[in-house]
Protein backbone atom coordinates (compact mmCIF):
# COMPACT_ATOMS: atom_id res chain seq x y z
CA UNK A 1 0.00 0.00 0.00
CA UNK A 2 1.02 3.59 -0.87
CA UNK A 3 0.16 6.67 0.83
CA UNK A 4 1.42 10.22 -0.12
CA UNK A 5 0.65 12.93 2.19
CA UNK A 6 2.37 16.04 3.58
CA UNK A 7 4.25 16.43 6.49
CA UNK A 8 6.27 18.87 8.61
CA UNK A 9 10.01 18.46 10.03
CA UNK A 10 10.16 20.25 13.70
CA UNK A 11 12.70 19.15 15.76
CA UNK A 12 13.93 16.60 14.28
CA UNK A 13 11.08 14.46 13.19
CA UNK A 14 8.53 14.32 10.75
CA UNK A 15 4.90 14.95 12.09
CA UNK A 16 2.47 13.79 9.39
CA UNK A 17 -0.48 16.45 8.43
CA UNK A 18 -3.48 14.21 8.17
CA UNK A 19 -3.54 10.42 10.50
CA UNK A 20 -1.79 7.80 8.80
CA UNK A 21 -3.77 4.53 8.28
CA UNK A 22 -1.18 2.01 9.74
CA UNK A 23 -0.94 0.16 13.15
CA UNK A 24 1.42 1.25 15.51
CA UNK A 25 5.07 -0.14 15.35
CA UNK A 26 5.03 -0.26 11.63
CA UNK A 27 7.64 -0.07 9.82
CA UNK A 28 7.75 2.31 6.53
CA UNK A 29 10.05 3.46 3.88
CA UNK A 30 10.08 7.54 3.74
CA UNK A 31 10.36 9.01 0.11
CA UNK A 32 11.38 12.84 1.00
CA UNK A 33 10.42 15.35 -1.67
CA UNK A 34 10.29 19.48 -0.98
CA UNK A 35 7.29 21.57 -2.55
CA UNK A 36 8.39 22.39 -6.18
CA UNK A 37 10.64 19.79 -6.35
CA UNK A 38 8.50 17.92 -8.96
CA UNK A 39 10.30 15.43 -11.55
CA UNK A 40 9.58 15.98 -15.26
CA UNK A 41 7.96 13.22 -15.93
CA UNK A 42 5.20 14.46 -13.26
CA UNK A 43 4.89 17.98 -14.51
CA UNK A 44 4.72 16.21 -18.25
CA UNK A 45 1.73 14.36 -16.68
CA UNK A 46 -0.05 16.71 -15.10
CA UNK A 47 0.30 18.69 -18.24
CA UNK A 48 -1.11 16.18 -20.13
CA UNK A 49 -3.81 16.11 -18.22
CA UNK A 50 -4.92 19.70 -18.32
CA UNK A 51 -6.29 18.86 -22.13
CA UNK A 52 -7.57 14.92 -21.93
CA UNK A 53 -11.23 15.85 -21.57
CA UNK A 54 -10.52 17.92 -24.94
CA UNK A 55 -11.68 16.72 -28.41
CA UNK A 56 -9.57 17.10 -31.41
CA UNK A 57 -11.59 20.22 -32.61
CA UNK A 58 -11.34 21.70 -29.52
CA UNK A 59 -7.34 21.11 -29.19
CA UNK A 60 -7.10 22.42 -33.04
CA UNK A 61 -9.52 25.56 -32.06
CA UNK A 62 -6.35 26.70 -28.81
CA UNK A 63 -3.64 25.76 -31.43
CA UNK A 64 -5.55 28.71 -33.91
CA UNK A 65 -6.14 30.92 -30.59
CA UNK A 66 -2.74 30.82 -29.21
CA UNK A 67 -0.93 31.27 -32.88
CA UNK A 68 -3.10 34.33 -33.30
CA UNK A 69 -1.02 37.17 -32.08
CA UNK A 70 -3.52 39.59 -33.01
CA UNK A 71 -5.11 39.57 -30.06
CA UNK A 72 -1.87 40.46 -28.44
CA UNK A 73 0.55 43.00 -30.59
CA UNK A 74 -1.04 46.03 -31.64
CA UNK A 75 -1.54 46.38 -34.74
CA UNK A 76 1.36 48.14 -36.86
CA UNK A 77 -0.52 50.22 -38.91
Amino acid sequence: MEQVMEAIFRKGALTPLRPLNLPEEQRVTITIRLPGDELPADALAAWQQVYGDFSDDDLAEIDEITLDRSHFLPSAN
